[in-house]
C-alpha cells in the first residue's frame, strides 16, 4: 500500500535522468512473456523505455531493472509510444512503488545526477 507521502510525492515531478540505454530492463507481460528493453530516461514516477515494438497504451506490465545498488521490480502502466530511428520510445508510469523502493531509487538518481549533471533530462513527455 502506498502511503499518503508517496501519493503526494507522485504528484510532484521528480528529476528525470538520461540513461541513454545504458540500463537493461525486462518487461514481463501479463501472459508471462518477457521483452528485453533499455531504459532511456528514469525518474521516481516513471521513465522511457526503448523497445523494438511498442506495447499497447494503458496495459499494466511488470518491469525489472537495476540502477546502482537498487533493484526495482514493479508494476508499471505503459503510455503512448513514440517511434524512434530503431524501434520506439515508450513512456511508463510506476503503479505501486513502495516507499522504501522509491527512496532507494531517488537516492540512486541523485547519485547519478551528482556524478554527471548533464544527464538531467528536460523531456516534458515523460512521467
Amino acid at each position: 500500500m502506498m502511503s499518503s507521502a508517496a501519493t503526494a510525492q507522485r504528484n510532484h515531478r521528480g528529476a528525470r535522468v538520461k540513461l541513454g540505454g545504458t540500463v537493461l530492463a525486462i518487461v514481463q507481460l501479463q501472459n508471462r512473456r518477457q521483452v528485453r528493453s533499455k531504459l532511456h530516461q528514469l525518474s521516481v514516477n516513471g521513465g522511457l523505455l526503448h523497445l523494438e515494438q511498442p506495447l499497447a497504451e494503458g496495459i499494466a506490465v511488470e518491469l525489472l531493472f537495476h540502477v546502482g545498488k537498487t533493484t526495482v521490480r514493479n508494476k508499471v502502466e505503459m503510455l503512448f509510444p513514440m517511434w524512434a530511428t530503431r524501434g520506439c520510445l515508450q513512456p511508463f508510469r510506476f503503479k505501486e512503488l513502495d516507499d522504501a523502493t522509491r527512496n532507494e531509487l531517488e537516492n540512486e538518481l541523485k547519485t547519478l545526477l551528482e556524478a554527471s549533471p548533464s544527464s538531467l533530462a528536460e523531456d516534458n513527455n515523460v512521467p
